[in-house]
């Protein structure tokens, strides 16, 4: 028995103060284990700050890099008044001057984005003094690209800038052979977008469709990448087994050939024979279902005759008067109606 300080052992002391403490020690730990993230542990680096004009599809957890190496991640993205306040660690031993720039890039052609540093000037960028706006730049995201772009279009009076090329082309008719080919070009290409304009609109609707659709299944995607990486590479490992099996099944192929080739003169009547069966099989088939169906009385019958043991169960009634004596088989009087339980393989 364990002594505590006092004299007193454990069991003798009062266990709702020891398991109130001891359910306030889990539940922090738990808490400290679902926030590990954002602990101030040490080795973990340091928090740096930047201020876009707009976040550009930066997230939260998007990697921070220097020179294409991955130093850090995202931590917060917050408004500050007319701009954005981004906060990102970067890790310990990485070493860029207090005119270090910032910039949000597409790290991926589906709009993944990324938090891209460049070091300038002496020193090391103050983690107290945030990155200006001077010194950051924030990406153009591909969707905002297709919707100024759909804009753009819609406001463009085709009819009238068709219009407009048509006369300037009438009015140089007369000038110099390049400058007439040139101007016919654009009386062309009026001409194209004039007649083109529905499936233009069109197309850019769709790509700004696709491009949505391609932006909000980011994650999906990237996922089926990352698992068709995956099965590349286990297929890469196992390269060798799978060149083992296919040499396998050709050489399999190669040799059911040949036997087939050697025994053709026995495989050739067997096979004969076998379609005569089947021929013969098909022809009667009718019935052979109806002597199936015919057989399925008799088998449920002689299965509950035969199904209790080594005997057989019958009833005859009526062989005698109720009240009358028969002589049993194997000797005596009997008083039944009938006989019962007639011994096949022994008596019962």
């Amino acid at each position: 028995m364990a002594i505590l300080r006092g004299g007193r052992s454990f069991s003798e002391r009062n266990p709702v103060p020891i398991g109130a403490v001891g359910l306030l020690v889990i539940g922090v730990l738990l808490l400290a284990a679902f926030n590990i993230e954002s602990l101030p542990l040490p080795g973990r680096g340091h928090t740096y700050h930047a201020a876009f004009s707009e976040a550009g599809g930066l997230k939260v957890g998007d990697e921070v890099q220097i020179a294409g190496v991955r130093v850090g991640k995202v931590t917060s993205i917050e408004l500050d008044g007319g701009h954005v306040a981004v906060a990102f660690t970067v890790e310990p031993g990485a070493r860029f001057g207090r005119d270090t720039g910032a910039a949000v890039k597409t790290k991926t052609l589906l709009g993944k984005k990324y938090l891209a540093l460049t070091p300038a000037g002496p020193g090391q960028l103050d983690a107290d003094h945030p990155i200006p706006l001077v010194r950051t730049v924030a990406s153009y995201d591909v969707i905002d690209a297709f919707s100024d772009l759909t804009t753009t279009t819609e406001q463009i009076d085709v009819p009238q800038l068709s219009k407009s090329l048509d006369v300037l082309a009438t009015e140089f008719a007369d000038s110099p052979p390049a400058v007439k080919a040139s101007l016919d070009g654009l009386t062309r290409l009026s001409r194209t977008i004039s007649s083109r304009d529905a499936q233009l609109r069109q197309l850019v609707a769709h790509a700004r469709a696709v491009s949505g659709t391609l932006a909000n299944h980011n994650d999906q995607v990237a996922t089926l990448i990352t698992d068709g990486d995956l099965l590349l590479a286990e297929l890469q490992r196992r390269r060798e087994a799978i060149h083992t099996l296919l040499t396998s099944t050709s050489e399999l192929a190669e040799q059911v050939t040949g036997l087939v080739r050697d025994n053709r003169a026995q495989l050739a009547p067997a096979l004969a024979q076998l379609r005569t069966v089947l021929a013969t099989l098909q022809r009667h088939e009718k019935d052979l279902d109806a002597g199936i169906a015919a057989m399925a009385p008799f088998t449920r019958l002689f299965a509950n005759t035969l199904g209790t043991g080594r005997w057989f169960d019958t009833y005859i009634p009526n062989l005698v008067p109720v009240g009358g004596t028969i002589p049993q088989l194997t000797g005596g009087a009997s008083t039944l109606p009938g006989l019962s339980s007639r011994p096949a393989g022994g008596a019962k």
